[in-house]
């Protein structure tokens, strides 16, 4: 079989595999083996200058696609997915290693996280302010009130 239509064949095998498994990687390499495929036909490359040829335009296809992607984010109901340290923003945690120094550990959910924020000790309740990585950025919680009883009278 001819190379220009072993880089065809290569790129539906390439095209077949990104639809069995989705993960937005081996479509542009389809599209650089389509690429060199045609190259070879219409110039009759030999095989050292096809797989030059190849590897630039993968680099150059996953290049342009990954900014393509990251300037035309697909739109979601739950941006957050993925991000746990951002959907914690807000949430009421419970200091389990005091924050000394600035740095002390959280227990979120049944894990315990590291934290940066003012000093408090162990079962101080912090609030959720921001992720850094892995590391929440916290705040003191606000105390709640807490009204007493009523002491009327009763009729």
């Amino acid at each position: 079989m001819e190379p220009q239509w072993l880089w065809l064949l290569a790129a539906v095998v390439l095209g077949i595999a990104e639809l069995l498994v989705p993960g937005v990687f081996l479509i542009f390499l389809a599209s650089a083996a389509a690429l060199t495929g045609l190259a070879t036909l219409m110039f009759g490359l030999p095989a050292a200058a096809q797989l030059l040829l190849f590897a630039l335009l993968s680099v150059a296809t996953v290049y342009a696609g990954r900014r393509w992607y990251v300037r035309n984010p697909l739109p979601s109901s739950d941006p957050l997915l993925n991000d746990r340290a951002a959907r914690l923003r807000g949430e009421t945690l419970v200091v389990v290693e005091a924050i000394e120094n600035g740095r002390g550990r959280v227990r979120v959910g049944d894990s315990v996280w590291a934290c940066r924020g003012p000093d408090c000790a162990i079962g101080s309740r912090v609030r959720v302010v921001g992720a850094d990585g892995s590391c929440l950025k916290v705040t003191l919680a606000e105390p709640i009130a807490i009204e007493p009883p009523a002491t009327g009278e009763h009729p």
